[in-house]
C-alpha cells in the first residue's frame, strides 16, 4: 500500500463521464440549429418555429449525423425482414416520428441493407431502443440490446 501526504494512491480513480457530444453548458435564448431549424428554448431542443433574431449553431443530433459518429445501433436479421421489409420500415418510420417529435436530437441517421442483415443507425440510444421494442411487441422475434461506453451507445439486435 502507498500512502502519501494526500492520501491513498492505490484506488482507481473514476472519470467522468465524457461526451463529445453532450451539450456541457446552455445556449443562449433562444438559438436555433442551422441544419434542421431546431430550437433551443428554455433549456431544451424542441420544434418550434425558428424566431427571426436568433443564435446559430448546429445541434447535437445534425454534428452527429455530418460527423456520421452514430449513438445507436439496430439490426435486423432473418428472412422474416426481406419478406415483410415494407411494413417494417413503415413501423421503422412511425416510430422515429413519435420520438422525433417529443425529443428532437433523436433520429435515424441511416438504414443500410448488408447480406445478412439490415443496419439501422440514429443519432441516440432512445431511438434505436424504442424501434426494437416495437417490432419485438409487432411481429416477437429475439430482442437483444447492449450499453456501451457508460450508457452513451446501444446496440440492439432483433432477429426472426
Amino acid at each position: 500500500m502507498d500512502k502519501g501526504q494526500f492520501g491513498r494512491r492505490d484506488r482507481l480513480v473514476q472519470e467522468k463521464r465524457h461526451d463529445t457530444y453532450r451539450e456541457g453548458k446552455k445556449w443562449p435564448e433562444p438559438t436555433t440549429c442551422t441544419e434542421c431549424n431546431a430550437v433551443y428554448i428554455e433549456g431544451r431542443w424542441t420544434w418550434y418555429d425558428p424566431p427571426a433574431r436568433a443564435n446559430q449553431v448546429t445541434c447535437p443530433a445534425c454534428q452527429r449525423i455530418a460527423d456520421n459518429y452514430p449513438a445507436g445501433y439496430l439490426e435486423i436479421r432473418g428472412l422474416f425482414f426481406k419478406t415483410h421489409q415494407d411494413e417494417m420500415l413503415n413501423l421503422i418510420y412511425n416510430e422515429e416520428k413519435q420520438e422525433k417529435g417529443e425529443r428532437p436530437l433523436e433520429r435515424i441517421m441511416d438504414i443500410t441493407d448488408e447480406d445478412t442483415y439490415t443496419l439501422i443507425t440514429t443519432t441516440g440510444i432512445h431511438t434505436a431502443r424504442r424501434i426494437g421494442e416495437a417490432i419485438s411487441r409487432a411481429y416477437q422475434g429475439d430482442l437483444s440490446f447492449a450499453y456501451g461506453d457508460g450508457e452513451k451507445t446501444i446496440r440492439v439486435a432483433w432477429a426472426r
